[in-house]
């Protein structure tokens, strides 16, 4: 993995975290911490849109769109945890 990856890499997961603070409310975490949510959401996206059979097609709007549902999940989830 190149440099070029890596730096594509946190700034897709930037900006879905920081989409995905704006789409759940009461949720900002910070420069680092949206990088952090939107690469957790990357993951969890990238592990539950297969088993479901959904494919959002290639580059960096899909990663961006697919991250950004993931970090949702992950923030929704988040705020169930901590309300209960």
């Amino acid at each position: 993995m190149g440099i070029e990856s890596i730096l594509v890499f946190l700034i897709v997961g930037a900006i879905a975290g920081w989409l995905a603070g704006l789409i759940v409310s009461g949720f900002g975490f910070g420069l680092v911490g949206n990088i952090v949510v939107g690469i957790v959401g990357a993951f969890i996206a990238g592990f539950l849109f297969p088993a479901l059979g959904i494919s959002l097609g290639s580059g960096i709007v899909a990663a961006i769109i697919h991250s950004t549902i993931g970090a949702v999940i992950l923030l929704v989830l988040i705020k169930v945890v901590k309300r209960a």
